[in-house]
């Protein structure tokens, strides 16, 4: 059985903590959704990719156009995540939609609605 690997689990927390403070401070641009979240980030164990999960409440729209805004910036993001981090080298970010937590308000909704 294979250990826990806690020294990952801490650099996924840090490069989502400041990742998130990196969307909601720095970035100026209109397409990038204010109610965007960071829900997850797992980076890879050579340190050179990195898969950022975004979840953003809205229609189909407003999450192209933050996925767009989001690859556009990701050059900006991650030379701020670099001066930002204390890292060997600073990873690629791939942005990927996270649907877990609209998936989640639906089910609840439903659930709700059975009750009455």
């Amino acid at each position: 059985m294979k250990k826990p690997n806690y020294k990952m689990a801490r650099r996924n927390t840090e490069v989502q903590r400041a990742l998130a403070e990196i969307i909601r401070g720095e970035l100026k641009d209109p397409r990038i959704d204010p109610l965007l979240s960071v829900t997850a980030v797992e980076v890879a164990p050579d340190l050179k990719n990195c898969k950022a999960f975004i979840s953003v409440l809205g229609d189909e729209k407003l999450k192209t156009d933050t996925l767009a805004g989001l690859k556009s910036a990701a050059g900006f993001i991650k030379s701020q995540l670099a001066r930002t981090l204390n890292m060997r080298s600073t990873p690629d970010i791939k942005f990927v939609l996270d649907e877990s937590i609209e998936y989640g308000a639906k089910i609840s909704k439903l659930i709700e609605e059975a009750k009455l």
